[in-house]
């Protein structure tokens, strides 16, 4: 295939994709209000004020889909994993809707892991050893594979799920992740996934203008959990089968923000001995909201590190003054950040500081008006005494 036909194809796909969610969302989000698909604020957690739609997912799968259809390499893999992506969007709508319990959608993500798992030998047979000491350079887990390979999509699928608590945090760094596989994927000959991560990026691309603060839909559960996904059933398909070097590092590289928060989330609730599926307000997003900085902010933050990490990983697949390139880039990317983070923090505390000063002040001059005023009580009291003797 050429290569003008190749990226031609990917750039379609992508286009196709995101016109499509875009167009898709508007009647989407009539039909969550005609089912009652509103997420409600009502505790803590929620960043949003006011009631707002869900079932935005719906569109991003739509779009996906069609864009699939239409470019993609539909074998019996790729069937597959289309038929659980099915499966985890029937999942969420009504989860959407109805709010089911944690154990029946576990359940239900692990048949959906399982189909192409099981159907089509989509397993992560080995990875890179981590151990320098040994000589060995891949792991092979053999048996192992099928449930490795079915709790890392569940485990994914969630994952992004978890992140989904800011106005357009967690479309964009699914965003940012399929377009860190859809470039190792162009760099080692892999066009289906290329493609595949094309559409993906497209549709929530086309959907963000809706999900950006102040949003007007949530994708719900309907989209995070599809996202998640896919993500994880093509990181298995694209990057552990292809990539064989780094085979490990550059999916978790990709998934890195959604990974480590997840990972963070469950030690912290085991320590406080809650459930580790027990919701609380210790995120990421939630750390950067308590540290002063405003949605926007704390999202554009998270799309930077996002981004850093899947420099990182697209590094690892290249070679000479390319692979330097991207390094200087990842580390002024890195820079930034920090420097951004510091001087939100410092000025954080110089507001906090100042309202404190406010506050105290005010304090103050209430104080001092209240004592003027009970000392002038006290002087009338004798005065009027003095009237009521002569009166009398």
């Amino acid at each position: 295939m050429s290569e003008y036909i190749v990226i031609g194809t990917i750039i379609a796909a992508f286009a196709v994709a995101a016109v499509l969610s875009y167009f898709f969302t508007p009647p989407v989000k009539n039909f969550a209000h005609k089912v009652g698909a509103i997420d409600v604020p009502k505790d803590a957690r929620r960043m949003h004020k006011k009631p707002i739609p869900r079932l935005g997912g719906l569109a991003i799968y739509g779009g996906f889909l069609c864009s699939i259809l239409i470019f993609g390499q539909l074998d019996e893999t790729m069937l597959c994993v289309l038929l659980g992506a099915a499966i985890i969007v029937a999942l969420g709508i009504f989860d959407d809707v109805l709010a089911l319990g944690a154990k029946l959608k576990f359940v239900v993500q692990i048949v959906a892991a399982a189909i192409p798992v099981c159907i089509s030998d989509l397993q992560i047979g080995l990875f890179t050893n981590l151990n320098p000491l040994s000589d060995t350079p891949f792991v092979h887990l053999g048996i192992l594979a099928v449930p490795v390979t079915i709790i890392w999509i569940v485990g994914i699928t969630n994952a992004v799920n978890l992140i989904d608590g800011l106005d357009g945090l967690a479309v964009g760094v699914s965003s940012i992740a399929a377009i860190t596989m859809l470039a190792v994927a162009l760099l080692t000959g892999n066009m289906p996934i290329a493609i595949t991560m094309a559409a993906l990026a497209g549709a929530c691309i086309g959907f963000m203008p809706y999900n950006l603060n102040p949003a007007r839909i949530f994708m719900g559960d309907t989209g995070s959990l599809l996202l998640g996904y896919v993500l994880a059933t093509v990181s298995v398909l694209g990057l552990f089968k292809f990539y064989a070097i780094v085979t490990f590092v550059v999916p978790v590289l990709a998934l890195a923000v959604p990974l480590s928060d997840t990972l963070f989330a469950f030690c912290r609730r085991i320590l406080h001995g809650q459930s580790p599926f027990h919701a609380d307000r210790g995120h990421f997003h939630h750390k950067l909201m308590d540290l002063g900085l405003n949605q926007k902010q704390a999202v554009a933050i998270l799309y930077a590190i996002s981004a850093t990490l899947g420099l990182a990983a697209v590094v690892l697949t290249t070679k000479g003054s390319i692979r330097i390139a991207l390094l200087i880039l990842a580390l002024l990317i890195g820079f930034v950040v920090c420097a951004f983070i510091r001087k939100s923090v410092h000025k954080h505390h110089i507001d906090v500081e100042l309202q404190e000063a406010q506050e105290a002040a005010e304090a103050a001059e209430a104080a001092e008006a209240a004592e003027q005023a009970n000392n002038a009580a006290a002087a009338e009291a004798p005065a009027q005494e003095v009237n009521d003797e002569q009166t009398h």
